[in-house]
């Protein structure tokens, strides 16, 4: 007898439909699954077999062949125990077939016939709307993540006699509903707030414009001076989530695995920091079965990378393309996978190996040459695809014993909201441009128009500096971003004089 139970896999961030097909026929007992098969999938027999012993249920003693259709993609994870083990029942005839009508299963069985999560709900959840099911059937603690979707009868069980119990009528399993809108409006209280950080108001008002557009940002100061806290504290002036932003961005944590227990939606912005010692493999992706990198789990937020320079240089190079394109493509020979990546870097470093190169207070001790070596550790194509170079000096005795008040992360965070709705209704219709940041040259020359006050001032600009056309493109974003936070239609001279100043490299090397 032939059983058929849809259920679908991940591939990437997304999923596609598959069909579970279960036939048990005369012949030696054996157990075969085809389709493409891969590590937990080919495991899950043994967890089945014994699951449905231990829930009371007979195992079939006869040929089973279990295919996994379409059969010419590779399947992976443990997300097909559950449908395997229901096709087991229906077509040995124990369980009635006509309750999965229209419905999607997946689901890891435990020895005791538990249902335990399994990665990606949410992107199974999206790929069962989009192909025409009307309900999902998923273990519990999968629940909250898979609920979100509007359109599909959700319901979550706890183990495989529950589900049993309910596909036979003699049980009833509720749907879950969650309330988009409150989920969205659960931002969260931040932990950290700019308020906290003593002086530093050039600091301050650099991350605003980065936060306002977009833009990339490398704080270079000394030890001590702040360069970290300030960076921390960035995502708590971002603007709020969309709804769109969140629902990828909870795609990439819940195929990751890192959704806390319970978490429907991420709706911060994630704020990922790994150590100097990652891999290459570790911050874009990657492995025999890829997964995404720290790049793309800090897609919609920001990625910060503490002591630059440290960071192994080939680890760094990787970087180059996603920054760009806003995304990572693994090529393997089996597949090829892309992987959202649209991040704000923030990064951070000393301007020596000791720390103290300019410093006005401590002696450096480094030579031309060690500090040279030290800065060409991150290379000139990368540097150029930071849009902001800002000192960070340190902080005086008098500044950190003041009682003057500062100003606060939703005071700052109001603004970047303002500029940030002017430039959602600026590219209207244009499909992955939402900030400043990711203008074209096409975007720029119809968005940045320049007087002849501010050309000239760029012309002067670019000969003395020695800017790259990239260099040049990004001050011109950055400028755009400053005007928006002051509410002008116009660039002005002023504008472009400050985003000139967040050049500090390309200055420090003309001076050179």
């Amino acid at each position: 007898m032939l059983a058929r139970i849809r259920s679908a896999a991940v591939l990437g961030i997304d999923a596609y439909p598959v069909d579970v097909e279960v036939d048990i026929s005369s012949g030696m007992p054996s157990f075969s699954t085809v389709g493409l098969p891969h590590g937990a999938v080919k495991e899950g027999r043994e967890r089945v077999s014994a699951a449905l012993s231990n829930a009371g249920f007979a195992f079939p003693l006869r040929r089973i062949t279990v295919n996994l259709a379409p059969a010419d993609i590779r399947k992976d994870g443990s997300a097909f125990d559950l449908p395997i083990a229901l096709g087991l029942l229906v077509a040995s005839g124990q369980l009635p077939g006509e309750g999965l009508s229209g419905t999607l299963v997946l689901g890891e069985v435990g020895l005791e016939g538990d249902l335990r999560p399994v990665r990606g709900a949410l992107s199974m959840a999206l790929a069962a709307r989009s192909a025409g099911c009307t309900g999902l059937l998923l273990p519990h603690a999968n629940l909250p993540e898979a609920a979100v979707v509007e359109g599909l009868s959700v319901r979550g069980a706890h183990s495989l006699t529950e589900v049993c119990e309910y596909l036979a009528g003699r049980h009833a399993i509720e749907v879950s509903r969650v309330d988009l809108g409150e989920l969205m409006a659960e931002r969260g209280a931040d932990t950290v707030d700019f308020a906290d950080v003593r002086s530093q108001a050039a600091a301050k008002r650099a991350l605003e414009v980065a936060a306002a557009g977009a833009h990339n940002i490398l704080l270079i100061g000394p030890p001590g001076a702040g360069k970290t806290m300030l960076a921390r504290r960035l995502p708590t002036i971002l603007p709020s989530m969309s709804l769109e932003e969140a629902l990828e961005t909870t795609k990439i944590h819940s195929v990751a695995g890192t959704l806390s227990p319970g978490q429907s939606l991420c709706v911060a912005r994630p704020f990922r920091a790994p150590h100097h010692t990652i891999s290459d493999a570790g911050l874009i992706g990657g492995g025999s079965n890829p997964r995404p990198g720290e790049v793309s789990l800090a897609h919609g937020g920001v990625l910060f990378l503490d002591e630059l320079p440290e960071f192994r240089r080939n680890v760094l190079e990787v970087l180059r393309q996603p920054l760009e394109d806003g995304v990572v493509t693994l090529s393997r020979a089996a597949v090829s996978l892309s992987y959202p990546a649209r991040v704000m870097l923030a990064a951070a470093m000393n301007p020596c190996p000791c720390g103290y190169a300019g410093d006005s207070v401590r002696e450096c001790r480094c030579g031309p040459l060690d500090v040279e070596r030290y800065r060409s550790k991150v290379s000139g194509p990368l540097l150029d695809r930071i849009d902001i170079h800002l000192e960070v000096p340190a902080v005086a005795y008098r500044d950190l014993v003041g009682a003057q008040a500062e100003e606060s992360s939703a005071a700052i965070r109001a603004r970047v909201e303002r500029a940030r709705a002017l430039q959602r209704e600026r590219f209207r219709g244009q499909p992955g441009i939402y900030a400043n940041a990711h203008m074209t040259a096409r975007d720029l020359r119809r968005q940045c128009r320049l007087s002849e006050a501010v050309e000239s001032l760029l012309r002067d600009a670019v000969n003395r500096l020695g800017l790259s056309a990239r260099a040049y493109h990004r001050v011109l974003k950055i400028a755009r971003t400053i005007a928006d936070l002051d509410g002008a239609a116009e660039l002005e001279t002023l504008h472009v004089s400050e985003a000139i100043q967040y050049r500090t490299l390309d200055r420090r090397s003309a001076a050179a």
